[in-house]
């Protein structure tokens, strides 16, 4: 059995080596996050920051497993290989506290939060003296965008959604200071309100204290490092999942302008490829690509074994384990998805099976790919919808929003206020735009939980309905055994 520490969030609390553009997961000699001795000179502050987004980018985390877990447990998705190992239980709903796929993400992610704690503790007490406050204000801000993330993340698998008890129910433990050491385990779970309002704190401070861009010729580092108008873009996503519509207008209206060309204005320029199939290949540094998790050939910064999105998306004979295939009935069948929409260059048919994947990750082994975490579209698609719940009208903006994501790629569909006889009709287009646009994105589960859907039907299980058992996912075993004060869902 795991040992006491590693059990919960404390795998991963090394200084890990970094550089522009290679192996942020290789890890120096051991020595505590918590150890000052780290923070002594600005390379070793700096190397710290690399840890940071080398935790976040792990496997079972960002790398790979939380995006596929978000994907799977929609409609669109069927399980090939009953492989519990590589998330039949969980796209099946028939998974427990003690699956490897609970108990890994949960460890992961209190891995990367207490690294956010424990480099937050270390530069108050001697990192900023050694890189300046200028400096120091933009690394506790990326520390703090991570934990903000992390915990948002978190919430959206574990937790309830905030509108049912309007943020009452149980939510996470909420860890803020550094653990270094085994005995500081037990801590009662938040409210979902009180997770909710750390996250948008951490968002908040980042916004404040983030570079407005790492410079025009930094396309890399603006793409794989947070910076203001990532926090900005991810505080959309924040406020839709608690479905505080007045306040995402209020963040997308700081980075998306009135009216088409709808294209960032302050920091980094942030806009629409004028083709989506330039966000999925090299260099995956597109102006829309706000964050990504980025991966090299170098065996030493690769997402891991059967953590990567092309294993389980994709089958073309070579590339992926076709762990998950496409629905028959799922998004792909829809017949207002035209068969001259770019985004169907996506989909892949097994010529000796006859069933289709995702081809997003097309990349061979150790698969490259870079994995999305927001992309401009989907501010514009935040944006369009909120637009819609506040107004309840066919507002026209956000046709507008909704024609520049269908546009790009489906030239020959332009919509107007008279295909829709009610805003609820505009409603249901943006939202089934975001099936279409953000397949194989780890967004679905978030929008299923935030609008109160029912889980889809599994072969032998009916639909799960909010409130029943497995709509949110049971507490790691770990987490229950080692924290006394716990309770699971």
């Amino acid at each position: 059995m795991r040992n006491k520490i590693n059990a919960i969030f404390l795998a991963s609390v090394l200084v890990l080596a970094g550089s522009c553009k290679r192996d942020l997961l290789d890890p120096l000699p051991e020595t505590s996050v918590g150890d000052v001795a780290a923070f002594d000179t600005p390379d070793r502050v700096v190397n710290q920051v690399n840890g940071l987004y080398a935790a976040l980018k792990g496997g079972k985390f960002y790398g790979g497993r939380y995006v596929v877990y978000n994907d799977v447990r929609g409609e669109d998705f069927t399980n090939v290989t009953n492989n519990n190992i590589t998330a039949a239980d969980l796209g099946n709903f028939s998974i427990s506290g003690s699956s490897a796929s609970i108990m890994d993400t949960w460890a992961r992610a209190y891995s990367t939060i207490n690294q956010c704690n424990l480099f937050i503790e270390g530069m108050n007490a001697k990192g900023t003296s050694v890189v300046g406050d200028a400096k120091a204000k933009n690394y506790i801000a990326e520390a703090k965008f991570i934990r903000g993330l992390s915990y948002y993340s978190l919430l959206q698998l574990f937790a309830k959604p905030f509108w049912d008890g309007n943020g009452s129910q149980p939510g996470l433990p909420l860890r803020l200071t550094g653990i270094v050491a085994s005995g500081s385990s037990d801590l009662a779970r938040s409210s979902v309100t009180e997770v909710y309002a750390q996250v948008l704190a951490d968002l908040n401070a980042a916004e404040t204290d983030l570079p407005l861009t790492y410079g025009t010729t930094q396309a890399y580092t603006n793409t794989t490092r947070a910076q203001r108008n990532t926090a900005i873009a991810l505080k959309t996503r924040v406020y839709l999942s608690m479905r505080r519509y007045a306040d995402v207008i209020t963040e997308a209206n700081k980075i998306v302008p009135a009216a088409a060309p709808f294209k960032a204005s302050s920091g980094v320029p942030n806009e629409l490829q004028a083709d989506i199939i330039n966000v999925f290949k090299t260099p995956y540094t597109t102006s829309e690509s706000i964050l990504s998790m980025p991966f090299t050939t170098d065996s030493r910064d690769v997402s891991g074994t059967q953590n990567q999105l092309g294993t389980y998306f994709y089958n073309n004979g070579s590339v992926g384990s076709a762990e998950f295939m496409l629905s028959v009935n799922g998004i792909t069948t829809d017949a207002g998805w035209k068969t001259t929409d770019k985004r169907r260059g996506f989909i892949y048919t097994n010529t000796t099976t006859g069933r289709k994947y995702l081809s997003k990750y097309p990349q061979p082994s150790p698969y490259t790919d870079y994995v999305p975490v927001i992309r401009y579209a989907e501010v514009l698609l935040n944006l369009a919808e909120a637009k819609v719940r506040t107004t309840n009208a066919v507002d026209a903006q956000a046709i507008a929003l909704l024609n520049a994501i269908r546009g790009r790629s489906d030239a020959s569909t332009v919509f107007t206020a008279g295909d829709f006889a009610t805003a609820n009709d505009l409603i249901n287009a943006i939202l089934k735009e975001r099936r279409i646009e953000f397949i194989g994105e780890g967004i679905r589960n978030l929008d299923i939980m935030r609008l109160g859907l029912n889980l889809p039907a599994r072969p032998g299980k009916a639909e799960t309905k909010p409130g029943e058992s497995g709509y949110i996912l049971p507490i790691s075993n770990n987490e229950l055994i080692f924290n006394t004060l716990m309770t699971d869902n």
